[in-house]
């Protein structure tokens, strides 16, 4: 096994790379089973309920396309896909801007909104389970502290 640490222009330690990997094996086992559960309990995949949640947390329950796509973490194309889907099952529509012609605007729907909210329970017990649950008061604090450093630009609050 060859130590990363010894490789020519290595800047990375065989301790570090290990923390980064745990960190993306973690993510990867959350989101999992979170989708898993979300589409079993609700036939709502992970992406989806994402979007259906950015999209209810705005008092007018709507995002412009490019907007959500930064929110959600997808590619436009990707987002686009995944709107044409939730229009399909009639949680989401598309309105278009008034201000810009080229411009459209994801709309959740009252359909979206019920099954997001059926769906939150599932999400929320999941994310207790697979996350907040294995973490003491103190721990939960030092995460939040780390967190923020790595997304400092995230906003400190969310809208409930």
């Amino acid at each position: 096994m060859t130590d990363v640490s010894t490789l020519p222009g290595s800047t990375i330690t065989t301790r570090e790379l290990t923390v980064w990997r745990t960190l993306l094996r973690a993510q990867v086992h959350i989101s999992r089973h979170l989708h898993h559960d979300l589409v079993a309990e609700h036939d709502l995949a992970l992406g989806s309920y994402d979007v259906l949640q950015h999209l209810a947390e705005q008092p007018d329950g709507r995002l412009r396309m490019n907007d959500l796509a930064d929110r959600v973490l997808l590619s436009r194309s990707g987002l686009t896909r995944l709107v044409d889907r939730l229009q399909r099952d009639g949680l989401v529509r598309r309105e278009s801007c008034t201000s810009d012609a080229r411009g459209l605007f994801a709309v959740i729907t009252l359909a979206g909104r019920d099954r997001l909210h059926r769906a939150t329970i599932t999400h929320h017990r999941g994310v207790r389970e697979l996350l907040l649950g294995r973490l003491d008061t103190a721990e939960m604090a030092q995460f939040e502290m780390i967190l923020r450093k790595l997304a400092p630009d995230y906003p400190v609050a969310l809208s409930a």
